[in-house]
């Protein structure tokens, strides 16, 4: 059987026990890269959070180094430039008096050869983009503290701390990543990071309920330890771990693909790129980040801490994941002693069963032959 076949079944056998370590040391180089570029680099900031001026209009033909030549002449050689779609010419300076927004304006009609009312002009003041970015840090907090008490409530406490780490991790590499590639932030941006916070902790939310819902294997087998549970639950539920993503995805890279890239839609490029990073950062600390951190945390608690000891004691290697029976859950030694043992002691008694039957069935009976009438004499 293929290894796609097997995780259709359910019946992969993963050591994420071992991938778990490679899993964490990516991710802090992950997140080392995007806070030293966060403090060096910056995010590039788009004119709703820096303020200042945009012009925009329809230039057929025109490419940014042409319409950036035309404009030293009125001083915006440096503005940011763009074309947006494949004819759409938008340019982004600082603010400005209103003298000189109308001579770039006409600037930019004399390049494109229109009319200076079909030149549109929006300013945007600074103040804006800075109570944008205030409520979007509200928002953060806020649903940090919401996903505490849900997950306290509903699962454990541990389990919940796990989540809020990995949805801090997931915030940090996508923005990251806007800092890395120098991709323009924007409001847009801002609501598809709020987004992914939702995604990461469903995806996390899934997983930690299977681990909730196998906790009893390790009281029960005394020979699994928490991780080595842990381990046997990302394995049943990694399909549809798989299938959660990939349904995500299809209809982000749609229009990621279809909207930005095709139909030159700008605001949906924003806002499909930050969705697309932040999914797949979301999946990956679900199984990565979010798994090992509530190992580490479930068994400093003295029950499992003796378990783990006890097995170590043994002899017993609890770096490594144990080997699954069935699809079902039923991963430990013991577990599979127990129904070995069970299923022999079945096998013998029936065994039992069927040679009492037969050997009352084979027995000879005891015949009584009839008893002779007797002679009766007539009368």
């Amino acid at each position: 059987m293929n290894r796609m076949s097997r995780i259709n079944r359910g019946q992969t056998n993963i050591d994420f026990l071992k991938w778990w370590k490679r899993g964490l040391a990516i991710s802090a180089v992950l997140v080392i890269a995007s806070i030293v570029s966060l403090t060096t680099r910056g995010l590039n900031l788009g004119i709703d959070f820096e303020g200042g001026v945009s012009w925009e209009v329809r230039a057929p033909g025109v490419s940014v180094e042409e319409a950036r030549s035309e404009l030293e002449s009125v001083g915006e050689g440096e503005a940011k430039i763009q074309i947006v779609g494949s004819d759409i010419l938008r340019v982004q300076g600082p603010e400005s008096t209103p003298e000189h927004t109308v001579e770039v304006r006409q600037a930019l009609a004399d390049l494109a050869g229109t009319d200076v009312s079909d030149v549109s002009v929006s300013t945007v003041g600074a103040s804006w983009g800075s109570d944008v970015t205030a409520s979007a840090i509200r928002a953060l907090i806020f649903f940090a503290i919401a996903i505490l008490i849900y997950l306290s409530i509903r699962l454990e406490w541990r389990m919940a701390v796990a989540a809020v780490f990995a949805v801090v991790h997931d915030v940090l590499i996508s923005v990251g990543v806007y800092s890395i590639f120098q991709f323009e932030v924007s409001p847009g941006t801002v609501v598809a990071f709020l987004t992914i916070l939702g995604y990461s902790i469903y995806d996390t939310v899934v997983v930690d309920d299977k681990i909730k819902e196998n906790e009893g294997l390790v009281g029960q087998s005394g020979r699994m330890t928490y991780g080595q549970m842990t381990s046997l639950s990302m394995n049943q539920v990694l399909l549809r771990s798989i299938n959660t993503t990939v349904s995500s995805l299809l209809p982000v890279l749609s229009l990621l693909i279809v909207g930005a890239f095709i139909m030159g839609a700008v605001t949906l490029k924003e806002f499909a790129v930050a969705l697309t990073v932040g999914m797949l950062a979301g999946a990956y600390s679900s199984v990565f980040v979010a798994a090992p951190v509530l190992v580490a945390l479930k068994e400093r608690e003295s029950k499992y801490r003796a378990i783990r000891e006890r097995l170590q004691s043994q002899g017993v290697d609890v770096t490594r994941s144990t080997e699954r029976v069935d699809r079902m859950g039923a991963g430990s030694p013991a577990i599979s002693a127990a129904s070995a043992a069970s299923s022999t002691a079945s096998a013998t008694a029936s065994a039992t069963d069927s040679a009492e039957k037969s050997t009352q069935v084979a027995s000879p009976s005891v015949v009584i032959p009839p008893r002779p009438r007797k002679n009766q004499r007539k009368r």
